[in-house]
């Protein structure tokens, strides 16, 4: 064990909003690091205009080896975003609703558990997703799962958890209505389908405990992309039981790919967000896997099941790629044909 890893250099990038005993908590990483030997711990606090991109480079530049991200799941990808390929770790100190990278990395939900992954020697290598102007390590929607997370209250998801998602969802299918879907992984196969969102996965487990991606792997170099289009209440609830019963990619409502690279092209805009952050909306999104590129602290990693998805599905067939121009002009001419 070397002495950087047994006596880290730790800095904290705390979301004042989700940790309002920040003070407590930041005397309790000095006790820690002082029982290691280490240096006293830096603190920085996220803004408004600034979630931690920025409060997580400033700590790299004063000398972190690691950098707890302290706050929701915002709070942990705007850090990540910072780490990533720069040699130093990031570490996980979850105080959000869905805390959804600490529970698929097995970091443990209590401050003290954090700490001790924190300043402990143990590393794991993981995967980051990249969309371009935005990096993210837990999971992207587009359409259905965007909306809920847009009409979602703060306030609400403060009191009721992950079931201020599920008081939301009437507002959210409102608005998302069936669409027309082309989504290519790895420029080989396209499927299309007429659906409600497409998700694309880094990990297995997301809001609520459903397990949409039984084979996602945080460090295994690929991405997971779930289509999800069911029609009426039967159908909603049977894409909801299979995924609470982690059988989402047997449900014949919603089909489930994987590669190195997704592109998604939309007839028309819909919403999109980004590890649990709305952030406008998209006709045209695509993804690729940065291997590897993210350090983090955790333990040793598990065993996932291994489940082998259903790749085609009714009404989404496989046909050879097509650029996104001539992707939207069949999209558009499906839907002028459908009425």
């Amino acid at each position: 064990m070397s002495s950087q890893l047994a006596r880290p250099r730790v800095a904290l990038v705390v979301n004042p909003t989700k940790v309002p005993d920040a003070d407590a908590l930041v005397a309790r990483a000095r006790l820690r690091a002082a029982l290691a030997g280490a240096p006293p711990p830096l603190r920085f606090d996220t803004t408004v205009d600034d979630p931690g991109t920025g409060q997580a480079r400033d700590a790299l530049a004063r000398g972190a080896d690691v950098v707890i991200a302290c706050g929701g799941d915002g709070t942990v990808t705007a850090c990540a975003r910072a780490v990533a390929g720069s040699g130093a770790a990031l570490a996980v100190l979850p105080r959000g609703t869905g805390n959804l990278l600490a529970r698929n990395l097995g970091v443990p939900l209590d401050t003290d558990g954090a700490l001790d992954a924190a300043f402990a020697p143990a590393r794991r290598r993981v995967d980051v997703l990249d969309a371009g102007d935005h990096e993210f390590t837990v999971i992207a929607g587009v359409g259905f799962d965007a909306a809920l997370v847009r009409e979602t209250d703060e306030g609400a998801k403060g009191r009721f958890g992950w079931l201020a998602y599920v008081l939301a969802a009437g507002r959210a299918l409102r608005s998302a209505s069936r669409r027309r879907f082309q989504v290519t992984v790895d420029g080989v196969h396209t499927v299309r389908a007429a659906a409600v969102g497409t998700l694309v996965g880094n990990v297995g487990t997301l809001r609520g405990g459903m397990t949409l991606f039984p084979e996602a792997r945080p460090d295994d170099g690929l991405l997971d992309v779930l289509v999800f289009a069911p029609r009426g209440a039967l159908q909603w609830l049977s894409v909801a039981w299979n995924g609470l019963r982690g059988r989402a990619h047997r449900s014949p409502h919603a089909h489930t790919l994987r590669g190195r690279e997704v592109r998604i092209v939309l007839d028309e805009p819909l919403p999109v967000e980004f590890d649990g952050d709305h952030v406008g909306e998209v006709s045209e999104l695509t993804v690729r896997v940065r291997p590897g590129v993210l350090q983090v602290c955790a333990p040793p990693s598990g065993s996932w099941p291994a489940v082998s998805p259903r790749p085609w599905g009714p009404g989404i067939l496989p046909h050879p790629a097509l650029g996104p121009e001539a992707a939207r002009a069949e999209l558009l001419e499906a839907q002028r044909r459908s009425g």
